[in-house]
């Protein structure tokens, strides 16, 4: 039998506790992709449940339906098109007031509402008493309490969307806006109507409110649809704007805005009522600490350089059985397959390149996993906050420090993240220089070189490249404030959640959908470009053009062995010569080694070679494919198996101020082709272009000063 099915579309304020509850209801059986036609992240998921199928989609977190941001037009589109059975609006009840604004907004559209009213726990814990049957009576709306870290309430929401799907439910209140809007309102639906104006099956009455609050996106959208009787309905809309100015004194978005909130204080003064229980909460007590003005910036560089101590120590443990697990797994191709190009291609070019990159997944889990439990927990907003005064004073917003923050994961979602500024200047700017965020994509080429030049100070010097790209975010953006983008950033304001103990099912979900990107990106891209970067190094093969008789020297060597005048250690140790000679030969040969030597000079006043040429060039593609480049470019040139790392391979050839320089070259050029890719889409070809020539420049300038001053004194 075919289960019945219902949408939910899951809405609510930013930190409300939205996506604790859509991962209570979906556990693990969620999707993640874009909203059709932009680049707003959309996360989905299903529940089979007493017989019907809930599909829940889980909106853009927003304060209202007042379209300013991208994620606000995204949430409100989607309840206006894809008309969702039910809207299920996750409110924080322990800040009602400012949350019930999104649900008054929601109402209004006519869709059926259910109200979810979270952290039920922590209004208690504040000495609020609430009639919800009382206020659900009022609103006109089911509303089932829940508390979405324990997982409470849970059910009862699920029974609540079916029962309101198989009834029809209450009728939503609706809100009176005065005599004198009601008319406006009026007036204006019948010159809809009697005109004929394509609404896109939007009722005429919300059409003519959201008019007269000059939402710009509906106004654009009527133009679109109707550019012959356009004209007539703006000028219409005007008259009523200017009367109700004239009758009011005041706009009518802010008259309607006050009538939704005047309803709410009516509403809430009737159903709730405070006990006396001590109005300091925990979370109050916690922030004088965590947002003090002088003790909480030391407190949050803290906690960052504890994080890398933790990611480096413990990943350091799964690191070795991973590469122990992938050396067994090359020795036993290399036994059973023959030598030649298919036992080259296996072992070197996808072992050895996505082995290479898999080898730091530790790594990259407990640092997603680190910046989940800040996230979950309500400190990551604190960061905005904390950093609010530091980040004005350098010409970006408070919070831009969040995007920047999840640019530590990835740059991608970082640029998207971007979007919670409603200023367009804040939010290039924050876009531009969270290039220099260090993503989990880098981190893998940051720990081989630490590791090689710095290995029981590896990662104190890890910290000291993320803090150098923090220095120089705040630099270029102080730079791009006071040249492209003049101007004061925007006031600060943001909501600072309350405390919560992040729930061991959240906190693995999040880990996990980072994760996995990470690996689906080294079973994808970085495996093409492994195959790739074995082609180019092994192609053209140098036949007989070898510059010396190599074979007559192996010949000498072997003949002398035979006669007892070396030893077996010089034997050895001179074969190993004669054949580290051929495989650098090979290597130059090679289409890659060619490419390296052309565009050496470029890289050569950085300290780098062709081989750190190449290994950059083919991070462009992405990050992680710099370590396995280097992998590649070291098996090809041993001739036979060799016991060393490929970590004591670098450090044989490099030294420790290189390697340094080599860490902050990749720190500086933008991060990726993917990520620049969602940049275009972001901010256009011209800030996408943009970026790319002045992080290469960058990157090459200051690894140009690094290496020539280093060289003074080392």
């Amino acid at each position: 039998m075919e289960k019945k099915e219902i949408t939910v579309a899951l809405a609510g304020n930013p930190n409300s506790g939205k996506t604790t509850i859509f991962n209570n209801i979906t556990g693990s059986r969620q999707h993640v992709g874009n909203y059709p036609g932009v680049t707003v992240e959309k996360k989905s998921g299903d529940v089979i449940y007493k017989g019907y199928k809930i599909n829940v989609v889980d909106l853009p977190g927003t304060y209202s339906l007042t379209a300013y941001s991208e994620d606000e037009i995204v949430a409100r589109n989607y309840i206006i098109n894809e008309k969702p059975d039910i809207v299920v609006d996750v409110i924080d009840a322990s800040n009602l007031e400012r949350n019930l604004y999104l649900a008054v907004q929601i109402m209004e559209l006519g869709i059926p509402v259910i109200l979810a009213f979270n952290m039920a726990d922590i209004v208690k814990q504040c000495g609020l008493v609430i009639n919800i049957s009382q206020l659900s009576d009022l609103l006109g709306t089911p509303i089932v309490e829940t508390t979405g870290f324990k997982n409470k309430g849970t059910k009862e929401l699920l029974d609540e969307i079916i029962k309101l799907k198989e009834n029809e439910g209450k009728s939503p209140y609706k809100i009176k806006y005065g005599e004198e809007v009601e008319n406006e309102i009026d007036r204006i639906s019948r010159i809809i109507i009697d005109k004929k104006i394509i609404l896109k099956n939007l009722n005429p009455g919300w059409v003519s409110l959201k008019l007269l609050e000059e939402d710009m996106e509906i106004k654009n959208q009527l133009q679109k649809e109707n550019e012959a009787v356009f004209p007539f309905l703006e000028n219409e809309v005007n008259k009523s704007i200017n009367h109700l100015k004239n009758i009011l004194r005041d706009n009518p978005s802010t008259i309607i805005a006050d009538a939704r909130y005047g309803f709410i204080k009516g509403a809430l003064t009737e159903t709730h009522c405070e006990t006396e229980i001590e109005k300091v909460t925990a979370s109050e007590k916690i922030d004088r600490v965590l947002t003090n003005r002088i003790a909480g910036l030391p407190i949050f560089g803290l906690l960052m350089w504890l994080m890398f101590q933790f990611v480096f120590k413990v990943g350091a443990y799964p690191m070795e059985w991973i590469d122990t697990g992938f050396s067994r797994l090359a020795d036993l191709v290399s036994n059973v397959i023959p030598a030649g190009l298919i036992k080259s291609l296996l072992v070197d070019g996808i072992i050895g390149g996505v082995g290479g990159v898999i080898i730091f997944t530790p790594n990259i889990i407990l640092l997603f996993l680190c910046i989940a439990v800040l996230e979950d927990s309500g400190y990551m907003a604190r960061v905005a906050f904390v950093m609010d005064q530091i980040m004005h004073r350098i010409g970006l917003h408070g919070k831009s420090f969040i995007p920047m923050l999840i640019g530590f994961g990835c740059t991608i979602p970082a640029y998207m993240g971007s979007r919670i500024l409603d200023d367009k200047k804040d939010r290039l700017i924050t876009m531009h220089v969270n290039t220099f965020m260090s993503c989990g994509a880098r981190l893998p080429v940051y720990i081989l070189f630490a590791g090689a030049f710095f290995s029981q100070r590896a990662g104190n010097v890890v910290f000291s490249i993320y803090v150098i790209g923090i220095i120089v975010a705040v630099l270029v953006a102080k730079l791009l404030r006071v040249t492209r983008f003049k101007g004061e950033s925007s006031p600060f304001v943001m909501e600072l959640p309350s405390y919560r103990i992040p729930t061991l099912k959240s906190v693995l979900l999040h880990t996990w959908e980072r994760t996995w990107l990470y690996l689906k990106k080294a079973g994808t891209i970085i495996l093409g470009i492994s195959i790739i970067m074995w082609i180019l190094f092994t192609f053209p093969a140098i036949g007989a053009n070898y510059s010396t008789d190599y074979e007559a020297e192996i010949a000498g060597v072997e003949a002398s062995f035979e006669a007892g005048s070396l030893s077996e250690e010089d034997y050895k140790a001179a074969l190993t010569e004669i054949e580290a000679k051929m495989g650098m030969e090979e290597l130059e040969y090679s289409a890659a080694g060619r490419i390296g030597r052309f565009i050496e000079p470029v890289f050569k006043p950085l300290g780098f070679d062709w081989k750190l040429a190449i290994a950059s060039l083919s991070g462009i593609a992405a990050k992680e494919v710099i370590v396995s480049t280097m992998g590649t470019l070291y098996s090809i040139q041993e001739a036979d198996e060799e016991t060393e790392t490929l970590r004591e391979k670098i450090a044989n050839d490099y030294s420790p101020l290189k390697g340094y320089n080599f860490m902050l070259f990749t720190l500086l050029y933008f991060p990726c082709m993917a990520g620049m890719a969602v940049f275009r889409r972001e901010a256009g070809w011209k800030e996408m272009w943009l970026q790319v020539g002045f992080t290469l420049l960058l990157a090459w300038v200051v690894s140009l000063i690094v290496f020539q001053v280093g060289s003074l004194f080392v």
